[in-house]
């Protein structure tokens, strides 16, 4: 397990029947978006299909963009113990530079492919619900440390941190598209990933 790569947020401590409601109401949400879309999923319509009231909806969710920030969180929250202690070389086994090329195409297929959820979540006066870039700066930085000496190893940390955050932010900002191009620029983002991680390096 890497110590050093921090688990996202902390849980808090529930009821059992509190995290029964919860499980079975992202399923219900992740059901939802699956057939209906994402824009016609509603906190009136979730409480329906879910079978629970309305209160309980708002209880745990506060808005309909609380919906969507509980499934990012619970997806962070996967992706995070994949990197902790899944398979190399995403998770512990490989070598650094190997495990820091496949952090980087991972984390960026994860973002694209909740670039939708992530604009659904988007509320006025809150930060942007893209996870904590934090955790991949800290991650990065163990990494590098590990591959050898790096000059100036905090500072480059920061800057691939926001390499890889930081398309997300641009990328939601553009009108919806399709699987086809999200796919593309994943690949094209990947691809300048492994460059700039290969040139660091060598």
């Amino acid at each position: 397990m890497d110590r050093s790569f921090v688990p996202f947020g902390k849980p808090r401590a529930e009821r059992a029947d509190a995290v029964r409601n919860r499980e079975h109401l992202l399923r219900t949400a992740r059901e939802m978006i699956a057939e209906l879309g994402i824009e016609r999923v509603t906190m009136d319509g979730l409480a329906e299909r879910a079978g629970l009231g309305k209160g309980t909806v708002f209880r745990r969710f506060g808005s309909r963009a609380g919906i969507f920030r509980a499934l990012l969180d619970a997806d962070e929250r996967r992706f995070q113990q994949h990197v902790i202690s899944g398979p190399p070389p995403l998770g512990p086994g490989a070598e650094p530079v190997e495990r820091l090329l496949a952090y980087g195409r991972a984390r960026i297929t994860f973002l694209l492919d909740h670039h939708a959820i992530a604009r659904a979540s988007f509320e006025r006066g809150r930060p942007v619900p893209a996870g904590d870039p934090s955790v991949t700066q800290l991650h990065i930085r163990m990494l590098l440390r590990q591959i050898g000496p790096i000059p100036s190893l905090d500072g480059i940390a920061i800057q691939l941190t926001a390499a890889l955050e930081g398309p997300l932010l641009l990328y939601v900002s553009r009108p919806e598209t399709d699987v086809g191009l999200a796919a593309e620029t994943g690949a094209f983002l990947g691809d300048a990933w492994q460059t700039l991680i290969e040139r660091l390096v060598r």
